[in-house]
């Protein structure tokens, strides 16, 4: 029974997944720009994302998803400590590794489907791991998808890089970090349309160019002066 719902769950995310990828594969370059823009502009105002001192943003793709090249220099140029995403292809796993500044970020290579990832050291040394005990605690994480819905549900590329992450890094005992999703308006499709399973987690808000869904919580974000 477990694995016929287990199977009819994959079934149902795999449809949406490739109904929301083709919209994204005709969507024009021009249109990626100024959403891409406005969404970002609607971040940066943001109370708990002004609050937070600690974020990992990821580093966007070519095409299909919200440019965050302005947003993470943004948040370095503000002071804030920055983690993005690394794939460790081998262990079916990400991870999250500190940036230190605007040259170690314009010089990362490209890794997996494009997307610029840091190497595991930076000048000789090792990088910071967010998983590691002497790091700083995230405050915040802001994630991309394939498709999300208005009850803030989260549709991934389906290999659940970002929900394992976020499981291990509560299992270490600190507290959840808040959850953003940036979404083109594509990507976003009626109430509790997503399929959610177990492992799935909900997001706090969801940014798109013209609203931010979950607008109610946004004050609710605890920032790195909290015991964790």
């Amino acid at each position: 029974m477990a694995a016929t719902l287990q199977n009819s769950l994959k079934a149902q995310k795999k449809v949406l997944r490739k109904a929301i990828s083709s919209k994204l594969s005709s969507l024009p370059g021009s249109s990626v720009e100024e959403q891409s823009q406005a969404v970002v502009a609607r971040v940066l105002e943001l109370p708990c994302f002004r609050r937070c001192k600690t974020i990992s943003c990821y580093l966007s793709m070519p095409f299909g998803e919200v440019d965050t090249s302005k947003l993470v220099l943004e948040s370095l140029a503000s002071g804030k400590t920055l983690f993005v995403p690394r794939i460790q292809s081998k262990e079916g796993h990400m991870e999250f590794l500190k940036i230190y500044g605007t040259d170690d970020l314009a010089s990362l290579p490209n890794g997996t489907w494009g997307i610029k990832e840091p190497e595991m050291h930076w000048q000789g040394k090792s990088r910071t791991n967010a998983l590691e005990s002497n790091s700083e605690p995230l405050d915040m994480i802001l994630l991309p998808g394939v498709a999300f819905d208005r009850s803030l549900s989260r549709l991934g590329h389906g290999k659940g890089y970002y929900d394992r992450f976020i499981s291990s890094y509560v299992a270490t005992g600190r507290r959840r970090p808040f959850l953003v999703g940036l979404a083109l308006r594509e990507q976003i499709v009626g109430d509790k349309v997503v399929p959610m399973g177990a492992h799935d987690w909900k997001l706090d808000l969801v940014v798109t160019p013209d609203e931010t869904l979950g607008g109610s919580t946004v004050e609710v974000v605890n920032t790195s002066d909290d015991t964790r």
